[in-house]
């Protein structure tokens, strides 16, 4: 069934850890002007789990940034920072449903089984698609009691998803629309090439995975608009959507806007903020026409 054009509603969300760069502006202004074409609805949420980075300052940085490049969105913004609760409710669900454990390896521990199974082996560890080494799954084994006595001894722990269980409770494959290139196009989903994924932590009830693809739902998203980068986490986001009863959206994956030396802008490498070329006397029409809008 195809959506009303009042119906569709588009977002932009980035983390308010670093100043906006050009990629950011493509995301933000590619988003806003697809809801406009369509009479439909652009909002903002601000993905600041991360409270150690996540400022302020850098928000309202990020605030101020939008309005200068003209995007007004049309509710105040979403803080997932004010909603773990949500997250909170979503982890108890697939704990109760059996889909979830605590993992204890950190991510340190499971790069160096990884090394030492490929030094003994001769064959590679396989890696998810982000290049991580897929979690071994030691501690998806452990009995209710050596879970309740580590965590107990305040061991730290992640939830991860139990891939398997999780897979064996579809009735058949996942698909998403994607129209990143140009057409409609069925994707299968393939979650299992993430293996068995963090989706919240003892000290944080959630990770990018759940929050993302909770907050799309809370949020009435229609319209997913977002790096190609992203396209393969989509797996993942398609299969919480079954698991949680939640809707599937459409996505769109965009190109990203590279640097001179052909890679991913990146706040932590210091990609020139769109502050700063506002500031060296670039306007908004600049800024649209250097990223090819």
């Amino acid at each position: 069934m195809s959506l009303s054009p009042a119906q569709r509603v588009f977002r932009f969300a980035p983390s308010p850890n670093g100043r906006l760069h050009l990629g950011h502006a493509y995301s933000a202004c590619l988003n806003h002007d697809r809801a406009r074409e369509v009479g439909g609805q652009f909002l903002l949420r601000l993905e600041d789990i991360d409270l150690a980075r996540c400022t302020p300052e850098l928000e309202a940085s990020l605030l101020s940034d939008l309005a200068w490049l003209g995007l007004t969105p049309d509710a105040p913004p979403r803080r997932q920072s004010e909603h773990f609760a949500d997250y909170e409710a979503a982890i108890a669900a697939l704990r109760d449903a059996g889909l979830v454990y605590p993992a204890f390896m950190t991510r340190g521990e499971v790069k160096g089984f990884a090394t030492l199974h490929e030094k003994r082996e001769g064959r590679p560890w396989p890696r998810d698609p982000d290049g991580a080494p897929i979690y071994p799954g030691l501690d998806r084994d452990l009995t209710p009691d050596e879970r309740r006595a580590r965590i107990r001894d305040g061991a730290p722990f992640a939830w991860r998803l139990d891939m398997a269980a999780a897979l064996a409770r579809l009735e058949g494959p996942l698909s998403f629309t994607e129209t990143g290139n140009g057409s409609e196009d069925e994707v299968l989903a393939e979650p299992a090439l993430w293996g068995d994924v963090v989706l919240a932590r003892k000290d944080l009830p959630t990770s990018y995975h759940l929050a993302v693809t909770l907050d799309d739902a809370l949020q009435g998203v229609t319209d997913v608009v977002r790096g190609c980068d992203l396209l393969p986490s989509t797996s993942v986001h398609r299969l919480l959507q079954a698991l949680l009863g939640l809707p599937v959206p459409r996505y769109h994956h965009h190109e990203l806007i590279l640097g001179e030396d052909g890679r991913k802008l990146s706040k932590s490498e210091g990609a020139a903020s769109v502050r700063a070329l506002g500031e060296a006397g670039l306007t908004p029409v600049d800024i649209r026409r250097m990223v090819g809008l």
